[in-house]
């Protein structure tokens, strides 16, 4: 690749632009989080209020609106579908392999910048994330890029520099803070006041520089609280702070998990990054002290993003998401110190690598040809649950040749470990864009077919009432998919929104209910009003009809 840094960088907005947006809209979106966004965006639209979060047409407090209001102008431009939800985290990756060349080439090369972006994209997690609708790629960009102008600060002398540098970065703080919440403050906070205390509490930075920081991140991130206070929206700033307050004590929505919960996420999803990275943290003598500062830097990021969300009671895969830039950094930095002969290469780092992708591999391989014979397991009885099982009894079609998935990786495994022995460079190169390949076929072939299983059949039933007159509603299940993928409207009934008063009220319109297989008797026991309208995959659809008399009340009112 050209060593001109425009060249180059055009080179990555190409490879980005194939990489992420193709098939952006070929999946439903999952439940819960890629619909909950995509729905307030949605709800924005045919309100056309944008500065009120709904859900269901309610105030919804846990999240500020920057990731939405991208959401809607991509719904705008594309229509309010799966590709429009998705695309902004497109754009994300595209501007994400960006940082990571110019920060790789600034503090090392140009040929670290392009091996990060390798090594980056060549995760799992990392790659995956920028083909999702959730609202972390964003926060987790806008802290790095506040967390790198702060790290520029610290190097730089020029006083007009120092100035750029203060208000970019608290910029950009406070735009992840308009994008998540106040949690931004503190990893960031947290991540500085660390390297401060390592640093013998020394930083090269005035008060005046600090003050004008806690401004400009003060201004951008709180407009939209403040905006919310002047239009008498209190309530709403309470509830948030609630929320976030309780996210941090209990286990939000069932979300738990132990303590080492996100070490394993990060160890097997940030595969193989986090295998190299391991080496990462060792103290080392070789780099010029910029360079060693920018180290202690990121594995500082790393060390207070797994500590925070280890605490924090929830336990959600992409929490930990922000620790992709640290341990795919690391991740590089080992593999450029092998390349270039400045460390030997480990061969039990290789050996680790090679156990965690066959295992990888022999999954892929197997989960095909698994589900192919399904009916092999159902009738052995491996699964009890009532519901899993419904799940596993959607007609989902395998043809076999998915396994071929499998075999490529674990070939492109073999064939790049023999690689490394000879050219390291071209080794590692094919190490990481084997497992690019890997996940990306993964994405096209396999996941859908997962979700043929998992939410199909929810989804198709709620698609099927988007012409219908109808209230539809879940029972004993959390979900969003009812109001997006009904296009749900604005309640003309206030009553609506009460789940009582369409399981026993004067109801003017049919009403459906959607829930798992296993909660059927129960509910049906319970209110005696409910008739199954059908069931499939594990989740069962019940109806309710309206009384003549109030249907024909509703028609007179009309």
């Amino acid at each position: 690749m050209p060593k001109r840094p425009l060249i180059t960088e055009l080179i990555i907005i190409i490879a980005g632009i194939l990489l992420f947006i193709p098939f952006l809209g070929g999946l439903h979106l999952f439940d819960w989080d890629e619909i909950n966004f995509a729905e307030s965006a949605r709800e924005m639209i045919v309100t056309g209020d944008y500065l009120t979060v709904r859900i269901d047409f309610q105030p919804f407090w846990e999240k500020p609106p920057l990731f939405n209001w991208m959401q809607v102008v991509s719904m705008k431009l594309f229509g309010i579908n799966e590709f429009a939800a998705r695309f902004p985290n497109a754009i994300c990756g595209i501007l994400t392999m960006l940082v990571l060349y110019r920060s790789g080439r600034k503090v090392y090369d140009h040929s670290f910048g392009i091996l990060w972006i390798i090594v980056y994209l060549g995760s799992i997690l990392p790659f995956f994330y920028f083909k999702s609708g959730i609202i972390d790629p964003w926060f987790n960009l806008f802290i790095f890029l506040g967390l790198l102008q702060f790290i520029y600060l610290l190097e730089t002398t020029q006083r007009a520099q120092r100035w750029r540098r203060v208000i970019l970065s608290a910029c950009m703080i406070g735009l992840a803070v308009l994008t998540k919440g106040p949690v931004a403050v503190l990893l960031f906070g947290l991540t500085v006041g660390v390297y401060w205390m390592i640093n013998r509490f020394r930083l090269k930075i005035n008060i005046w520089e600090i003050l004008v920081y806690v401004l400009v991140m003060g201004f951008v991130g709180g407009i939209w609280f403040i905006i919310q206070i002047m239009i008498g929206n209190e309530k709403i700033i309470s509830d948030f702070i609630t929320y976030q307050i309780r996210l941090l004590r209990t286990q939000d929505a069932g979300h738990g998990g132990f303590f080492l919960y996100h070490i394993v996420i990060l160890l097997f999803g940030v595969f193989p990054a986090s295998i190299f990275a391991l080496k990462g943290f060792r103290r080392s003598y070789y780099d010029e002290s910029p360079q060693k500062r920018f180290k202690y830097w990121m594995i500082m990021l790393f060390l207070v993003v797994l500590v925070v969300f280890s605490i924090v009671k929830t336990k959600i895969v992409h929490y930990s998401s922000l620790c992709y830039f640290p341990l795919t950094y690391l991740g590089a930095y080992v593999v450029s110190k092998i390349i270039r002969n400045r460390i030997r290469n480990f061969l039990w780092l290789n050996w680790v690598y090679g156990v965690i992708g066959t295992l990888y591999a022999s999954m892929s391989i197997a989960l095909p040809l698994l589900l192919i014979n399904k009916d092999w397991i159902i009738r052995e009885g491996w699964i009890k649950d009532e519901f899993a099982l419904g799940n596993l009894q959607a007609d989902v079609h395998w043809s076999g040749w998915e396994s071929a998935i499998g075999f490529l990786f674990l070939v492109g495994i073999i064939l790049s470990l023999l690689m490394v022995r000879k050219r390291k460079n071209y080794g590692y190169s094919m190490l990481f864009l084997n497992t690019t390949l890997y996940t990306l076929l993964s994405i096209l072939f396999i996941t859908p077919r997962i979700e043929g299983y998992s939410q199909n059949a929810l989804i198709e039933f709620c698609k099927e009432r988007q012409d219908e007159e109808c209230y539809v509603e879940t029972l004993g299940m959390k979900s969003y998919a009812h109001y997006f993928y009904t296009n749900r409207e604005p309640p003309e009934n206030e009553k609506a929104n009460d789940a009582d008063w369409l399981l026993k009220g004067d109801i003017d319109k049919t009403a459906y209910f959607i829930l798992r297989n296993r909660s059927v008797k129960r509910y049906m026991e319970q209110y005696p009003d409910l008739k199954e309208y059908y069931s499939k995959n594990g989740f069962a659809f019940l109806i309710r009809e309206p009384e003549q008399d109030n249907i024909k009340e509703n028609s007179d009112d009309q």
